[in-house]
């Protein structure tokens, strides 16, 4: 199995903010600068399931495996002889909360989804979170 994780620290927001934005996923194309559109047409909770639709891809189901309010959920994502999963996690360190999200890949072909998709969405992190982050800002005006 493969692994990366990458986090960021905020003190201006609440893990409580963070989480209605994170977990609002027909708005993320909003913020996401990278999909057309996210849709979910259930509450979010594990064993639903949402439509993706990256930029310049096709669209496909992603499954919601973990969600601990104001905490943590993990999505799943499965390609032909591999599985991807991606943890968001909100993590109270007293005056402030750290962002982390962790791509993991498993299965056979693992090294090949990894070099096709994991690492692109690694890299893109750093830039999504910090939309994420202003996201929740202006939600908050």
């Amino acid at each position: 199995m493969w692994q990366q994780s990458y986090s960021q620290t905020a003190s201006d927001v609440t893990a409580e903010e963070v989480w209605c934005v994170w977990t609002d996923v027909n708005q993320w194309h909003s913020w996401q600068d990278d999909i057309e559109f996210a849709q979910i047409d259930t509450d979010f909770k594990a064993g639903s399931f949402f439509k993706f639709k990256p930029k310049g891809a096709p669209t496909f189901s992603i499954e919601v495996t973990e969600v601990v309010e104001n905490s943590v959920f993990t999505d799943l994502t499965k390609l032909p002889l591999a599985k991807i999963y991606d943890k968001h996690e909100l993590i109270s360190h007293g005056d402030h909360v750290e962002l982390k999200s962790t791509i993991s890949i498993s299965g056979p072909l693992a090294f090949l989804w990894k070099h096709l998709i994991a690492k692109g969405i690694v890299a893109s992190l750093p830039a999504q979170t910090e939309n994420l982050l202003k996201k929740v800002r202006d939600v908050r005006k």
